[in-house]
């Protein structure tokens, strides 16, 4: 999520079924990877040549240290982490967003399958991609206005 645009970029990632195979990473491993092609992503859609510094606002979880991450970082230098303080999930804009993602998409609702549960996050993924003005309101901290 931007904060300065309110735009909204999100990964999914598959989580296999089961018990871990051998040779299969694990699961901290897999969320480095998806992690560092977030960062990826990011490069991408916040080129150096037109955004010199882009900073991303992070907690302290394991899957943001390893080395696909640093290998990302080092593809994209203009990327750099602002790291958050431990256990301070409310200096975090992306969890106000988080919250309400949640409700939208999954809260008293029954899923027959993954496929419908993942849909729905997507389906609200887009929508908070359409409502921009909200999105900046959340990282605002601001709450919404009655109507």
């Amino acid at each position: 999520m931007s904060l300065t645009t309110a735009a909204v970029h999100a990964t999914t990632l598959e989580c296999p079924a089961g018990k871990k195979k051998a040779g299969q990473p694990s699961t901290n491993r897999r969320m480095q990877e998806a992690f560092a092609a977030h960062l990826r992503h990011v490069g991408r859609v916040y080129p150096q040549e037109r955004h010199k510094r882009v900073v991303l606002i992070i907690d302290n979880a394991p899957w943001h240290r390893g080395q696909p991450v640093a290998d990302a970082l080092a593809d994209n230098p203009h990327l750099e982490f602002y790291r958050l303080p431990s256990y301070s999930p409310k200096l975090n804009p992306i969890e106000r967003f988080w919250k309400l993602l949640r409700r939208r998409a999954t809260h008293n609702r029954l899923f027959d399958t993954l496929a419908e549960l993942k849909a729905s996050v997507r389906n609200s993924l887009r929508y908070f991609q359409t409502v921009r003005s909200r999105v900046k309101q959340l990282i605002d901290g601001r709450p919404r206005k009655a109507r």
